[in-house]
C-alpha cells in the first residue's frame, strides 16, 4: 500500500527548484506522485514504503542543495535558524559592500569615475586590491546560487542558477571584473526579492491560520472547574466560555448567553450577526459585546475555519492554466537561450572573423538577460495573492484554474430555493376582512398553529414573534387532515386553513377569493382564518428573494454575463413571480434534479463557460455537469465546501460579482506579467546583438522586471469590493 508523507523543503522558491525536485527526487524507484506548494514551501510525496522510505526522499532532496525536513515535526512552528531566514540578506549585503569596495579603490587608482566604470575597454589593468574586492562580491552574491548551478552542470539540466554562474565566470574570464561582481551582486538581489515576495504571500496564508485562538477556556466535565487548555485538547462537547472582544476559538452551538458575532474573518460579512442560544458560532470569529458560552462541536483540526485554511493551501496544487503554461514554456526556453547565447558568441567571430571578446561579451549579455526569473515567479505569486485575498473576503475558491474559470464565465444558472430566495417560506401579507385587524388575525393563527409542525405554520409562528405577540392557548383543538385544523379561543370556535377548508365552512365571498386569487398568481401560498360566521382575513407565505438578489443579477449583468438563467423545481407561477423579482434573463420551472442538469449542459455546449449556483449537496450534479460550481452559503456546512469549485461562505449575492471581478483582474495581472517580462527579454536581446546592452544593464533590466511582476501580483491581495 502506497504512503504519504508531507515534507517542509528549504530552498525552494520557484518553479525552477520543483523542476528539479521532481526530475531527481520524483525520478527514484519508488516514488508514485508528487505535488509542491511553491509559496507554502511544502512538498508533498507517495512512495512505495517497500521500495524507498522517507529518509531516502529527504537525502534525495539534500543531494539538489535544498533541505527536507517532515511536516507533522515542523507544521507551522518550525524554528527557523538566523541564516535560514536571514542568510540572503546577508550575502547580497556583502555582495554589495564588496562591490563598492572594488569600484571606489579602481575610482581612486585611475583617478576618475567614468575610467573605472568602463576600465575593461582601454584595456588597463584593474589594481589588484580592486580585483579582490570583486571576487569578493561575486563569491558573496553567488553563494546560494553556485550550489545549484553544479548541481545543473553535473545532471546536465541548465537552469538559470546554472545561466547565471556561466556569464558571471565568461565575464571574469574576458576581464570584465566590474561587470562580473555587478551581475552577481544583482542577481542576489534578485533572489532575495523573490525569497521576500514568497514570503509575503505565505505570510498572507498565515495570517489565516492566526485568526483562531491557540487556547480556549471550557467547563470541566468531571469536577465543574474552569480549565484553559491548547484547543488542540478540548474535548468535544463541553462547555466553551467566550468574553466581549474575544475570538471564538472553536465551533460550536450557542448555549447561554446573547451576543453579536464579527463573521467576517470567514465570510467577509461587514456587519456582526446576531447570536443566541441555539445558533452556531465559529472557530476565528469575534465576539462582540456579550459574554457567550457555547457548547464545542467540532475538533480544532475539523473547524470551518481549519478546512478552509486546509483547502486554501491544498488550492495551490490545482494549478492555474498560466502557471502550466510558464511550467511548459520555461522548461524549453533555457535551454534555447542558452544555445541562442552560445551562437551569438561563437558563430560571428568564426563567420566574419569579428572579436571574440566582443561577440563572447554579447553572449553573455544574451545569457543574463535570458533568465527566466521574473517570468517563472510572476505568475504562483499573483494566483496565491488572488486566492488568499478571496478566502479573506469569504469566497473559497478551490485553486488557481478556478480562478482563472471564474473570470471565463460568460452565462450563469442559479438555483432559486436557498440562492435567490432564503430557502424557507415566510410570511408575505396579511390580509385582515370582516372588520379585523393585522394584530388580532395573527393573534389567532398562531393559537390555532402553535402545535404544528408544517413550514407554513412555523412561517406564521415566527412572524407572531417577531412582532412580540404571545401565544394564547386553545380548546377543543382538532385537525382536520390535509386541510387546516380549528379549535376554540375564548369560548369561540375558529378555523384555519386551505382554500379547500374556506369552501367547506361555506364562508367563501367574492371579495375573498379575488384577494386569495391576486395573492396565489403571484406564487404565494394563502391560508385563511374564520369563524363560524365570516372568513377573518388572509395570510400569504411564500419563500422570500434576498433583498440582494436584484441588485446581484444587475451587477452580474453589467460584467458581461449574458445569459442569468433561474432553475427551480416550483411551479411555473412562482417561478415567475420570483424571476421577476430578481431579474434573471429567463426561468425553467417545475424541473427535477436530472432536468437541470440537461439544461445546465446545454448552457455549456451554447456558451463554453459556464457557472452553476446551488445551495451545496443537492444541487451538486448540475455544479458538476457545469465548468464552474458555486456553493451557496457553505459556511459550517462540510460537504457544500467540498463539493464545489467555489464556497461562498455567507448568504451574500454580492460575492458572486465579487468573485467575477477579482477573477478578471487576475487574469488581468497574469497576462501583463507573463507580456512585460517577455517583452523586455525580446528588448533587451536585440540591444545585445546590436552593442547597445551592458551585463549589468541586463541583470538589472531583469531584477527590475522581477521587481515589479511581484508587486504586480501582489496588488491582488486588496479586493476591490
Amino acid at each position: 500500500m502506497a504512503a504519504r508523507a508531507d515534507y517542509r523543503i528549504t530552498g525552494m522558491c520557484c518553479m525552477e527548484e520543483v523542476a528539479v525536485l521532481k526530475r531527481e527526487v520524483g525520478g527514484r524507484p519508488g516514488v508514485l506522485n508528487l505535488d509542491f506548494d511553491v509559496v507554502g514551501g511544502r512538498m508533498s510525496a507517495e512512495y512505495d514504503p517497500e521500495v524507498i522510505d522517507s529518509e531516502a526522499i529527504v537525502s534525495a532532496v539534500a543531494a539538489t542543495g535544498m533541505r527536507a525536513s517532515p511536516w507533522s515535526d515542523v507544521g507551522e512552528t518550525e524554528v527557523l535558524s538566523f541564516w535560514e531566514v536571514h542568510g540572503r540578506l546577508v550575502m547580497a549585503g556583502a555582495s554589495a559592500v564588496l562591490l563598492a569596495a572594488g569600484f571606489i579603490v579602481h575610482w581612486v587608482a585611475h583617478g576618475g569615475f567614468l575610467d573605472a566604470l568602463v576600465s575593461g575597454e582601454d584595456g588597463h589593468a584593474f589594481p589588484a586590491a580592486s580585483i579582490v574586492f570583486y571576487v569578493g562580491a561575486i563569491v558573496t552574491g553567488a553563494w546560494f546560487v553556485a550550489p545549484k548551478a553544479l548541481f545543473a552542470a553535473r545532471r546536465l539540466r541548465p537552469d538559470m542558477n546554472l545561466l547565471m554562474t556561466v556569464a558571471i565566470i565568461g565575464a571574469a574570464f574576458i576581464g570584465e571584473w566590474f561587470e562580473a561582481a555587478t551581475v552577481a551582486f544583482l542577481f542576489a538581489v534578485a533572489l532575495l526579492l523573490e525569497h521576500w515576495s514568497v514570503g509575503r504571500a505565505r505570510r498572507a496564508i498565515s495570517a489565516l491560520m492566526e485568526l483562531s485562538p491557540t487556547t480556549a477556556r471550557y467547563v470541566c466535565p468531571h469536577d465543574g472547574d474552569i480549565e484553559e487548555k491548547d484547543v488542540a485538547e478540548v474535548p468535544l462537547g463541553v462547555t466553551v466560555l467566550v468574553r466581549p472582544g474575544e475570538r471564538i476559538p472553536l465551533d460550536g452551538v450557542v448555549s447561554k448567553g446573547e451576543s453579536s458575532v464579527n463573521q467576517a474573518p470567514i465570510t467577509g460579512e461587514s456587519i456582526p450577526v446576531a447570536k443566541a442560544p441555539g445558533d452556531e458560532v465559529f472557530a476565528g470569529t469575534i465576539n462582540e459585546d456579550g459574554a457567550l458560552e457555547f457548547t464545542s462541536t467540532k475538533p480544532a483540526d475539523d473547524t470551518t475555519l481549519a478546512r478552509i485554511i486546509h483547502l486554501v493551501q491544498e488550492a495551490q496544487s490545482r494549478r492555474a492554466v498560466a502557471e502550466q503554461w510558464v511550467d511548459r514554456f520555461a522548461r524549453y526556453y533555457t535551454p534555447i537561450m542558452m544555445a541562442l547565447a552560445a551562437g551569438v558568441a561563437v558563430v560571428p567571430p568564426l563567420v566574419t572573423s569579428g572579436s571574440w571578446t566582443e561577440w563572447l561579451y554579447k553572449g553573455l549579455v544574451v545569457l543574463v538577460i535570458a533568465c527566466p526569473c521574473a517570468l517563472v515567479i510572476s505568475t504562483p505569486v499573483s494566483v496565491v495573492s488572488g486566492l488568499t485575498a478571496a478566502a479573506r473576503h469569504g469566497v473559497l475558491v478551490k485553486g488557481g484554474i478556478c480562478l482563472e474559470e471564474a473570470g471565463r464565465v460568460r452565462a450563469l444558472a442559479l438555483d432559486k430555493t436557498g440562492t435567490l430566495t432564503h430557502g424557507q417560506p415566510e410570511v408575505q401579507e396579511i390580509v385582515p376582512l370582516s372588520g379585523h385587524d393585522v394584530r388580532e388575525l395573527l393573534e389567532r393563527a398562531a393559537a390555532l398553529e402553535a402545535s404544528s409542525e408544517h413550514p407554513i405554520a412555523r412561517a406564521i409562528l415566527r412572524r407572531a414573534e417577531a412582532e412580540g405577540i404571545a401565544v394564547r392557548q386553545v380548546d377543543s383543538f382538532k385537525a382536520i387532515a390535509g386541510k387546516g385544523a380549528e379549535a376554540t379561543i375564548d369560548g369561540r370556535m375558529f378555523w384555519i386553513g386551505s382554500h379547500r377548508l374556506m369552501l367547506q365552512e361555506h364562508q367563501e365571498t367574492e371579495e375573498v377569493t379575488r384577494r386569495a386569487t391576486e395573492l396565489e398568481d403571484v406564487g404565494h401560498s394563502v391560508v385563511a382564518i374564520g369563524n363560524d360566521e365570516h372568513v377573518c382575513g388572509l395570510i400569504s407565505v411564500a419563500d422570500g428573494v434576498r433583498d440582494e438578489a436584484k441588485t446581484a443579477v444587475d451587477a452580474l449583468g453589467k460584467l458581461g454575463i449574458g445569459n442569468i438563467v433561474m432553475l427551480t423545481g416550483d411551479n411555473e407561477g412562482t417561478a415567475a413571480a420570483v424571476a421577476e423579482a430578481t431579474g434573471v434573463d429567463e426561468f425553467r420551472a417545475e424541473l427535477l434534479p436530472e432536468d437541470k442538469v440537461d439544461v445546465v449542459e446545454s448552457l455549456v455546449r451554447e456558451h463554453g463557460h459556464v457557472g452553476m449556483v446551488g445551495d451545496g449537496v443537492n444541487d451538486a450534479p448540475a455544479m458538476a455537469a457545469s465548468t464552474l460550481g458555486i456553493a451557496m452559503g457553505a459556511i459550517g456546512t462540510d460537504a457544500a465546501i467540498e463539493t464545489a469549485d467555489v464556497a461562498l461562505m455567507s448568504d451574500d449575492l454580492s460575492k458572486l460579482a465579487l468573485l467575477v471581478r477579482h477573477s478578471r483582474r487576475t487574469l488581468r495581472v497574469i497576462k501583463q506579467n507573463i507580456g512585460f517580462a517577455l517583452g523586455l527579454k525580446f528588448v533587451f536581446i536585440v540591444l545585445a546583438l546590436f552593442g547597445v546592452a551592458t551585463l549589468w544593464m541586463a541583470i538589472a533590466a531583469d531584477m527590475g522586471a522581477s521587481l515589479l511582476v511581484i508587486a504586480n501580483g501582489l496588488r491582488l491581495l486588496r479586493v476591490r469590493e
